[in-house]
């Protein structure tokens, strides 16, 4: 492979893409197919130009607000089941 050859994209277009494919809700593999690239050199680009741990601690963002909704729902759930018991020992006694 020549040196033009390997050099075919811009530095910015690589760290652009890579960083659009994790962005993406879609899988990289289609991320590949619209920016018109090979599947395998959208995973190459993001194994060099992505900074693992950014994408680990975005991650790790998400998912905690994930838990802090599901946190929040499931403690008004057992508030009202609790209230719920409370009603059925009061009409037992």
């Amino acid at each position: 492979m020549s040196n033009n050859q390997k050099n075919k994209y811009p530095l910015e277009f690589k760290i652009s893409s890579a960083q659009l494919a994790v962005d993406s809700d879609q899988p990289i593999s289609q991320t590949a197919r619209d920016l018109g690239i090979n599947h395998n050199t959208l995973h190459n680009w993001i194994a060099k130009y992505s900074d693992l741990d950014q994408i680990n601690q975005k991650k790790m963002s998400n998912n905690k607000a994930v838990y802090f909704e599901e946190n929040k729902r499931l403690k008004k759930e057992l508030a009202m089941v609790k209230q719920e018991r409370d009603l059925l020992k009061k009409a037992v006694a």
